[in-house]
């Protein structure tokens, strides 16, 4: 199930605006230039919304709601949570919960249940920004509002929220992390360098992103958070991961204890979360006993 495709020859214009407007606004207009680059940095690229809303014409899933601080979530449910075991899937930045829809038979003939969730500002969800504490605020309301997962399997960014969000009033058996982000800093440099906002402004991106969130940008690293996890986690990542370098996985290694590595080649940051190999891998990894 893929939506059309769309070559985005308005976002490339775009792309090379913001560009040449940030190489010069670094150094002439640097308040107003973190200031647009801070909602940049947190908004949702329109093709989530996209993606989510053709999928939906698709879905096995039952669509219900969950309100969250007062916005209403987009949640996906397969099988009945309430009377089976069920596991929580993840998805990462720009993504939706429906990007999952390819595991559910072998998670159905398992005897489990499913959730999925569209974050704020993603697929069906209500929201514009959105940003780490975000991911990981839902991801544990949406854990809350359903009971403790069976297990967890989280891409991206969402691998993050849950290294942040274990045990804020849930937890899980086991959990799998696809491509897991680790630092926030390195996302920061990387948006940076992509936009051509000044690296001596960086400070000050994350003191808005601060401003809003309530949460100091150093405090999101796994570093202060995946050492107190006891669950057995699964980390896959592919080793040319153009997105979330390899060196992030190394973390959640060093990290995490007693963490197991599954490394593939050729599969990239997206193409890794819809690879049989590795769905087999997941599976057979969150029923072990």
């Amino acid at each position: 199930m893929k939506p059309p495709r769309r070559f985005g020859i308005r976002t490339v214009a775009t792309l090379l605006g913001i560009r040449v407007a940030y190489r010069f606004g670094s150094r002439l207009a640097p308040g107003r230039t973190v200031a647009h680059a801070a909602r940049v940095f947190q908004t949702p690229l329109p093709s989530s919304r996209e993606r989510a809303a053709y999928a939906a014409t698709f879905t096995s899933a039952r669509e219900e709601r969950v309100d969250i601080g007062g916005r209403s979530i987009a949640t996906y449910v397969w099988g009945d949570p309430a009377t089976q075991p069920y596991v929580l899937f993840a998805h990462g930045w720009s993504s939706m919960g429906l990007r999952w829809e390819s595991w559910m038979p072998q998670v159905l003939a398992m005897g489990w249940a499913a959730v999925a969730f569209d974050q704020p500002g993603h697929g069906r969800s209500d929201g514009e920004l959105c940003t780490l504490p975000d991911f990981a605020h839902t991801l544990s309301a949406v854990a809350r509002h359903y009971g403790d997962p069976e297990g967890v399997v989280a891409h991206s960014l969402g691998g993050a929220a849950v290294a942040l969000a274990l045990d804020d009033g849930w937890t899980t058996k086991r959990v799998v992390l696809i491509a897991a982000a680790a630092d926030v800093q390195g996302a920061t440099r990387r948006f940076a360098r992509f936009v051509r906002l000044g690296e001596h402004l960086r400070s000050k991106l994350h003191d808005v992103l601060t401003e809003r969130t309530g949460v100091l940008i150093d405090d999101l690293h796994i570093a202060h958070h995946a050492p107190k996890r006891t669950q057995p986690v699964l980390v896959v990542h592919d080793r040319a991961d153009p997105e979330v370098p390899v060196d992030e996985a190394a973390m959640y290694m060093k990290l995490w204890p007693g963490a197991t590595l599954l490394e593939t080649t050729g599969l990239g940051h997206r193409a890794v979360v819809d690879d049989e190999a590795v769905r087999e891998a997941a599976l057979a990894f969150l029923s072990s006993p």
